[in-house]
């Protein structure tokens, strides 16, 4: 690889410098203020060159080791060398840019800051800036220069195709219609959800447009929807506008937010780790600003677990609460449909527009100042030690200012036996759903995803009809237990993974949270995730479930829940 050249550097004035590596030569403009440090640029290009050739060990050693060096984009901030290596192999290349300006300020001889100017030849302007630290050793002289805090601000991308597939301004606009002579109490009344922007989950039928499902083969066979889905008409009269449709995991047959033809959509909480899925798309737009309601489904924890590993509200709906008509189904007994915002607030205003039949208008809870709780010792036991650690020490908390009743401790039954009925259920009404289109395009999944299609296909029907069985008298059992009650867990049983977690991890952390998750779904209770437990791999929720029909109660409690453990 050969060696930059350089013209004459100036002292704050700027020159046109002549650079040449073994992929470009271009012009850029350098200025320098103070007395420029040996060997500083010629470290700052060779980390350049490691960039263009995806030089995995030479970028490591760019950046200083330990647990303080930075890294930071629009998706987040890293810390520690670790985490930025981490970040760095996950990345297949960077995209090939030339640099135009330069402009270095001289901290002191060991110590510098470079500000530097790029033009990516996919168009746009981009800016980095680097500190950059000089060490002894090594049996250099000059020592050896490394970075110790980055930031890097990437040209802004039309849209992000990880989260969204179709993307207005907005794509549908609201029906509500207001003058500047209405009443605002009145309009608040009659358009709660004015101003509010919507991502939806790529299931539901939004005029105009194809449903994808996460799956580009899929798309490709689909004709424009005639009719908004009930549950985004519901919306659009309730005063909010659809911004676009985002996407979803494979026919939505996961919790982890991967898609194996448009990507992971970004986490906007935790950098480098997975968003969650199903409802992935919705969810990261939701969390990264770019609309206030996410509209997904949830059919064993695909509102819950993204609104876990981002920190954001999350409501699975009772099932049957909301229609789901001109929704692509999964597994028809377990689906409903749910929400994701930001705040508590805006998740109840959504509710109460959208809900129907007894969930928006009465509550089966039975409590005065705080209500009744309920947990289940097994719970606890299958999640990580810190997850379970941040559940006990906010339940304490909760308790001792009195927003929570002491819980009363019960068995629910055996979680992997009710994970495993669940299991068999959901695969065979997927296979259902889906196995003759699956048949006909083979290879259009991902592995994993197909994976969990055929052992759908593989169950018979005397084992699902004893599951179907067998799961009754465990609905009987669960409703007995939550009868006027919440029950109390976590919404996950870790923080997010990362990216780089193989794909057994991703599966043994993929069973211990659907253990937990699959409660609502066989009991089509509705259930809450609250953003308030925190451990160092990030935001985890604080799930309650309650029974049929208590949704906008449940919200109500989750959210005086949040009020107590701010105060």
């Amino acid at each position: 690889m050969s060696e930059a050249v350089r013209g004459p550097e100036t002292d704050g004035r700027g020159t046109t410098d002549r650079v040449t590596t073994d992929r470009v030569t271009t012009d850029r403009v350098t200025t320098v203020e103070g007395d420029l440090p040996e060997r500083l640029l010629e470290a700052f290009d060779a980390y350049e060159r490691a960039l263009a050739d995806n030089d995995q060990e030479a970028l490591a050693d760019a950046f200083e080791p330990g647990h303080l060096t930075l890294r930071a984009d629009g998706a987040g901030l890293l810390v520690g060398h670790e985490a930025i290596t981490a970040f760095r192999g996950r990345r297949k290349s960077a995209p090939a840019r030339r640099i135009e300006q330069l402009h270095v300020r001289v901290v002191d001889p060991a110590t510098a800051l470079i500000v530097s100017v790029n033009a990516p030849v996919g168009g746009g302007r981009g800016v980095v800036t680097q500190l950059w630290r000089r060490t002894a050793g090594d049996g250099d002289v000059y020592g050896v220069w490394r970075i110790a805090s980055a930031q890097v601000q990437a040209p802004a991308p039309i849209f992000d195709t990880r989260i969204w597939r179709v993307v207005g301004a907005p794509l549908v606009a609201t029906t509500v219609e207001v003058s500047p002579d209405d009443d605002p109490d009145a309009v608040r009344e009659t358009a709660p959800l004015l101003g509010e922007t919507v991502a939806v989950k790529d299931l539901f039928a939004v005029s105009g447009v194809r449903v994808g499902a996460g799956v580009p083969a899929y798309l490709e066979e689909q004709s424009d929807q005639e009719f908004h889905a009930p549950a985004v008409q519901a919306l659009l009269d309730a005063g909010a506008s659809v911004l676009g449709i985002a996407q979803t995991d494979e026919f939505a047959f996961s919790i982890a937010g991967r898609n194996s033809a448009y990507g992971t959509p970004p986490n906007g909480a935790v950098p480098g780790a997975i968003s969650g899925g199903s409802t992935s798309g919705p969810a990261s737009a939701v969390a990264l600003g770019h609309a206030s309601i996410g509209l997904g489904t949830d059919t064993g924890g695909s509102i819950r677990v993204p609104a876990s590993y981002q920190g954001l509200w999350g409501l699975r709906t009772s099932h049957g609460a909301v229609r789901r008509t001109d929704l692509l189904p999964l597994a028809p007994s377990f689906d409903t449909v749910g929400w994701l915002t930001r705040d508590a607030d805006l998740l109840a205003r959504v509710a109460a527009a959208t809900l129907s039949g007894p969930a928006a208008t009465s509550s089966p809870l039975q409590h005065d100042v705080a209500p009744s709780i309920v947990l289940d010792p097994g719970v606890v036991a299958s999640v990580s030690a810190d997850v379970a650690a941040a559940f006990r020490d906010r339940l304490d908390q909760l308790a001792a200012v009195g927003a929570l009743r002491p819980p009363e401790s019960i068995a629910l039954g055996d979680l992997a036996h009710l994970y495993e009925l669940f299991r068999v259920l959901q695969a065979a009404e997927a296979w259902r759903s889906h196995g003759e289109w699956i048949t006909a395009h083979p290879g259009a999944l991902a592995p994993d995803v197909e994976a969990r299609f055929a052992f759908g296909r593989s169950i018979d029907p005397d084992r699902e009809a004893q599951a179907r069985n067998e799961l009754a008298v465990q609905r009987d059992h669960l409703d007995r237990m939550l009868d006027g009650r919440i029950l109390l867990l976590p919404s996950a049983s870790s923080a997010a993974p990362s990216l780089s977690a193989t794909p057994a991890e991703f599966d043994a952390l993929r069973s211990r949270t659907l253990g937990l998750t699959c409660i609502a779904g066989i009991g089509g209770y509705p259930a809450v995730s609250a953003p308030l437990l925190r451990v160092p791999g990030g935001p985890v929720g604080l799930c309650l479930v309650g029974p049929r029909g208590s949704d906008l109660a449940l919200v109500g409690v989750a959210a005086g829940l949040a009020a107590a453990a701010s105060a």
